[in-house]
């Protein structure tokens, strides 16, 4: 009888304890969400995607600052991070292990939840003297945090114009300290892909006043052909302050990737959470009225989640999950 007791009792505390561990009785799942560099527009937007996460499914959804696509990819292939930005042409080069991930070698540890927004390459600089990417010869110049996605655009850019790092300066900079080094002039210009208007650009056009440089004509048609993950872009007028004209510029998009062993009722969640709510998230940042089925599912070149393929499925839009 008091064995029974007894185990009544510890049945009763193992209950109590998973009701209160749990919320009541629905478990929440605990997520890190790799973001990037707080001067740039995945901390900023992350941090409101993992809101809306948070509010609209059972998750617990924690957006990080980190390195940005390549760290991301790798902390969710050492099981540190769930959810991540990328760059696409990032996720290519981890996908078939080339370019920054040709020493380690390819990772399949992720999947794609979906495209994002336009992720514009931006060159920008405080000189006069420097109004092409011809110009950039002899000057030092921030071309990303070494290994970055922003390197490796900085790399093609140059290399279709017919330079090679011998023949700049080259800077291995975060937005922010690039955005302070040009203020200081301590470089001539400097690379950034992010979403535009990007904060470290708005910041320095605001004090110091800043020009971008076009990336344009046979240049851009030079660097599309031998990348086809780049397309065209155009960064409206009066998207920076003292920017009367627009500027042609080459993109890549902004990558949602997950962790490929969440389930996928969780992924699914996710993915609602974000599309179904759109509107909202627009309201909070800009970058949320590129939210788009189609362009958050056209030219990927690594496989969906099935979670997020369901949701995409629903709305009638077939996506590869192998």
């Amino acid at each position: 009888m008091i064995k029974k007791i007894k185990d009544a009792f510890s049945l009763i505390t193992v209950s109590v304890l998973i009701f209160a561990l749990t919320g009541c009785g629905v478990q929440s799942n605990r997520f890190m969400f790799g973001t990037g560099g707080t001067a740039g527009t995945y901390y900023a937007y992350g941090g409101i995607l993992a809101q809306y996460m948070n509010t609209n499914t059972d998750n617990k959804v924690t957006a990080v600052s980190t390195g940005g696509s390549k760290v991301n990819i790798q902390s969710i292939q050492d099981g540190d991070f769930q959810l991540g930005f990328t760059q696409s042409d990032v996720m290519a080069y981890a996908w078939e292990g080339t370019q920054s991930f040709a020493k380690d070698g390819p990772t399949h540890d992720f999947r794609v939840l979906g495209g994002l927004y336009a992720e514009t390459v931006q060159l920008f600089t405080m000189d006069d003297d420097i109004k092409s990417v011809e110009d950039l010869k002899g000057k030092s110049i921030s071309i990303g945090e070494a290994g970055s996605g922003v390197y490796f655009n900085a790399v093609d850019v140059l290399s279709a114009a017919g330079i090679t790092l011998n023949d700049i300066k080259p800077q291995y900079q975060s937005f922010e300290d690039s955005k302070e080094s040009l203020k200081d002039g301590k470089i001539d210009a400097a690379f950034i892909v992010a979403g535009a208007p990007t904060t470290a650009i708005t910041e320095l056009a605001t004090t110091n006043g800043v020009h971008l440089i076009n990336i344009d004509g046979e240049l851009r048609d030079k660097i599309i052909s031998s990348c086809p993950y780049y397309t065209a872009y155009e960064i409206p007028a009066d998207t920076y302050p003292g920017q009367p004209e627009p500027i042609d510029t080459i993109t890549v998009k902004a990558t949602l990737i997950v962790s490929a062993n969440l389930d996928e009722q969780t992924v699914y969640d996710i993915t609602a959470a974000i599309f179904e709510h759109k509107d909202e998230i627009a309201i909070e940042n800009a970058k949320g009225s590129e939210l788009d089925l189609t362009n958050a599912t056209e030219g990927m070149a690594a496989p969906f989640h099935k979670g997020a393929a369901k949701y995409y499925a629903e709305h009638g839009i077939t996506v590869d999950t192998e």
